[in-house]
């Protein structure tokens, strides 16, 4: 379970985060949609501290963290309980996609480096790059490297998955495989937040939707309702600039 507690970031002067309380329990799917520069990013960055909140309270699972009274192991703590995959995939160019996924098994979690290397090929065979083990980031396309990154996000046995804009950085060709891959992954029950601009699979996919505006949660609620039947004018001004639903497949 994820809780934020009245969670603000400011930088400078401009306040992006204005206390933002949120509940995610175990197994659900929660995806973030609002307009660029609403906070969704930071909102995410600030869950496991790649963001220190200026104010508030980060719960991931037994473990709180008083953004005034985070000490370094507590927030390294907080961020072996979740993982992040980025926009831009983050990969490690000299390495190749087996030795990316392994990287955190073995320096973070200490495991040997058999055990690691068996976790690794059977989650890259899992996102589909069983053929890919060694291959270099240079010589896969946006989709397969951010696989990688996805792999690598489950090889850690996270509490929760963190997706910052996970196809924002794709060729529409691409976006399809990705959005797959994450699909079977929810079905799995792994809790995961994801921050998407792809307002049909947040349909399809998530089992709560929270939409942000100027850094609050203006609505949230069911996927079913949020988008059928929103209550705020500023949901509804959102959502219809956007294509009907069913208009994107996967």
């Amino acid at each position: 379970m994820i809780e934020l507690k009245e969670v603000r970031k400011s930088f400078g002067k401009q306040e992006v985060l204005k206390g933002i309380s949120l509940k995610v329990e175990k197994g659900e799917v929660v995806a973030v949609v609002g307009p660029s520069g609403s906070g969704k990013t930071t909102l995410l960055r600030c869950i496991n501290f790649l963001e220190k909140p200026t104010s508030g309270e980060v719960i991931v699972g037994d473990l709180a963290v008083a953004a005034g009274r985070a000490h370094r192991k507590e927030v390294l703590a907080l961020r072996r309980k979740t993982s992040m995959v980025f926009q831009q995939y983050n990969l490690f160019r000299h390495k190749t996609a087996l030795e990316n996924v392994m990287e955190g098994l073995t320096v973070v979690r200490k495991l040997p480096k058999a055990e690691a290397r068996e976790r690794s090929v059977r989650l890259l065979e899992k996102v589909g790059l069983g053929a890919k083990l060694d291959a270099y980031p240079s010589r896969l396309s946006g989709g397969q490297q951010q696989r990688i990154g996805i792999a690598r996000a489950l090889a850690m046995e996270p509490e929760a998955i963190l997706l910052d804009e996970p196809t924002s950085a794709l060729d529409p060709e691409l976006v399809g495989e990705v959005l797959a891959v994450i699909r079977n992954i929810a079905k799995e029950g792994i809790t995961m937040i994801i921050v998407t601009h792809e307002m049909s699979f947040a349909q399809e996919v998530a089992s709560r939707v929270v939409f942000m505006d100027q850094g609050t949660i203006v609505e949230e609620g069911p996927p079913g309702e949020l988008f059928a039947r929103p209550k705020e004018e500023r949901t509804r001004l959102f959502l219809s600039r956007f294509a009907p639903e069913g208009s994107y497949s996967i």
